[in-house]
């Protein structure tokens, strides 16, 4: 069932100033200065945002159907320190577009790099933006089919980007577990597992029936 957008707002609502460059470094960060329609009618007061502009990224979740594994990674993710225990998190393979579209060659090349797996098979899960009352980023998600019965891990990443990162193997209700118990919680990897908790059925099915 199609169902159609609940917004009566479009671009044509935002009378949008222009953008202003305050942070220039590693992370960019814009201030946006803009008055918008109201719910009831009439228009906002100007309203002021500094908004990060990271870029947009990938994730990519391996999945082998034969086996009902999983490939996740493990890195630090400094981020997390105030709220984790431990900042080391298991998360899907994931990288920066750096201005691409071409966002299935993104999955493939941070896979290598991160876990030293080639990916054929890739199949578009959703795309959803992590934050949008503090940045432009927009994630696109994918989960690729690999046959992971031969793989063999270890410790991966760029060393230029100062990335250390191990991979692990586990079956899906072992994620499913970590997942219900908390351990996986960031956003990516969470969507991730939960779309393929949905569409896990289906994924089996159509392998048998090939």
């Amino acid at each position: 069932m199609k169902i159609t957008a609940i917004s009566q707002f479009s671009h044509d609502d935002i009378e949008l100033k222009p953008i202003e460059r305050v942070y220039d470094g590693f992370f960019k960060i814009n201030l946006y200065c803009f008055r918008h329609a109201l719910f009831a009618g009439g228009q906002s007061v100007e309203v002021k945002r500094e908004i990060l502009e990271r870029g947009h990224a990938v994730a990519v979740l391996p999945y082998d159907p034969v086996t009902d594994q999983v490939l996740l990674i493990e890195q630090i993710r400094i981020g997390a320190l105030a709220s984790k225990h431990s900042p080391w998190l298991l998360e899907c393979i994931a990288g920066m577009a750096d201005g691409s579209t071409d966002y299935e060659e993104v999955a493939k090349r941070e896979a290598f790099e991160e876990a030293g797996i080639e990916l054929d098979k890739l199949e578009f899960m959703m795309s959803y933006l992590s934050s949008p009352g503090g940045t432009t980023e927009r994630l696109f998600l994918y989960l690729a089919y690999t046959d992971l019965s031969q793989y063999q891990g270890g410790i991966f990443g760029l060393d230029n980007e100062d990335e250390d990162i191990k991979t692990h193997i586990m079956s899906y209700d072992e994620s499913m577990l970590r997942l219900e118990q908390g351990e996986i919680d960031n956003a990516a990897t969470v969507i991730s597992l939960q779309w393929l908790a949905l569409n896990r059925q289906r994924i089996v099915s159509d392998l048998q029936n090939d």
